[in-house]
């Protein structure tokens, strides 16, 4: 509701900043989380925030690992938005960098919502990793999968089991100390889109954006990687949405553009060509690359239908990654 303060954590980030955007244009206030005053002076830069700075304060926790530390943060808020959680970075302890920082993370902010009674619904940002079975089969955001076993061969199977991990700990948590918040976990699949704070084209090359790009730009991967994609505005959609006090909270809410037809990482040759003819004449997509694509069912449609929208659909996702490579390639 208009007005009510949210707690929102990993707003320098891809996701977490549009959905920062999302939250203020809805008319919330935000207290961002961020590591360090550095980090909340590019995000009050940013062209999007500009019409809401009064909206918009900042807290800053060093460490979102230790406990407690969020206990000042959290003091008055509504609602509390957690989107920050390590990503999948290769690193030398998979254990340490990755699967205890995503659970510790998210049981110190549960943990100190809990000491507060303002605050009435708690959204994480999952995975559909936290739900993806071991087998290929059908499956939903409401799958329930057991703690994962390492050493883990590579570090997306490391990140996957974090994501279990953390979502696992989250139902104990509601079983044990029975909040007075409701929590809602929200599992998109791979998230690709323009990203605002990415201005080289470097850094739009980043992350899930990666996969996307890598048949435009030219770059032959032959590893099977998941066709499973979303876009960004869609997913800081159902994070802001999923806020609704008529919004049943301690359920799950996936995030998945699933067609008819499967589509493949590398359709995305013919819709750069048909959207940015110009660009590819110059050369700024030299397209011929290919990404091999793994087709997994994920169910996501439960998500569509009680927030009462659609997701965007792989062309809309890909004119907008590409028109913002393109943008920021001509600067460059």
């Amino acid at each position: 509701m208009t007005g009510e303060l949210v707690l929102l954590t990993g707003g320098t980030g891809h996701l977490g900043y549009r959905t920062l955007v999302e939250a203020l244009s809805k008319g919330y206030r935000v207290r961002a989380a961020v590591r360090s005053e550095a980090k909340a002076a590019g995000i009050k830069s940013a062209k999007s925030t500009q019409p809401y700075l009064n909206q918009l304060t900042f807290v800053t926790v060093p460490n979102i690992e230790t406990d407690g530390a969020f206990d000042d943060a959290v003091k008055d808020v509504d609602y509390i938005v957690h989107l920050a959680s390590p990503l999948a970075n290769p690193t030398d302890d998979d254990e340490k960098n990755i699967i205890q920082p995503a659970i510790r993370g998210t049981l110190s902010i549960l943990y100190s919502a809990l000491k507060h009674p303002s605050v009435k619904k708690v959204v994480i940002t999952s995975s559909v990793a936290a739900v993806l079975p071991v087998e290929p089969k059908p499956f939903d955001a409401d799958s329930v999968q057991p703690d994962p076993q390492g050493p883990y061969p590579d570090t997306f199977t490391a990140y996957s089991a974090s994501k279990k991990f953390a979502l696992n700990r989250t139902r104990d948590f509601i079983a044990k100390e029975k909040p007075q918040f409701s929590i809602i976990n929200v599992m998109p699949t791979f998230v690709v889109g323009k990203n605002e704070l990415s201005t080289t084209p470097e850094a739009v090359n980043d992350g899930s954006n990666r996969l996307a790009l890598v048949p435009i730009l030219g770059v032959n991967n032959p590893d099977s990687v998941p066709s499973f994609v979303c876009h960004v505005d869609d997913v800081a959609f159902v994070h802001v949405a999923a806020l609704d006090p008529k919004v049943k909270g301690n359920h799950n809410f996936g995030v998945n553009y699933l067609s008819e037809k499967p589509y493949q990482w590398n359709d995305g040759i013919d819709i750069v060509k048909k959207h940015f003819p110009k660009e590819v004449e110059q050369g700024i997509f030299p397209l011929g690359g290919s990404q091999t694509s793994l087709i997994v069912p994920f169910d996501a449609s439960k998500t569509e239908e009680v927030l009462g929208f659609k997701f965007k659909n792989y062309e809309q996702q890909i004119v907008s990654l590409a028109g913002h490579y393109a943008a920021v390639a001509a600067k460059a």
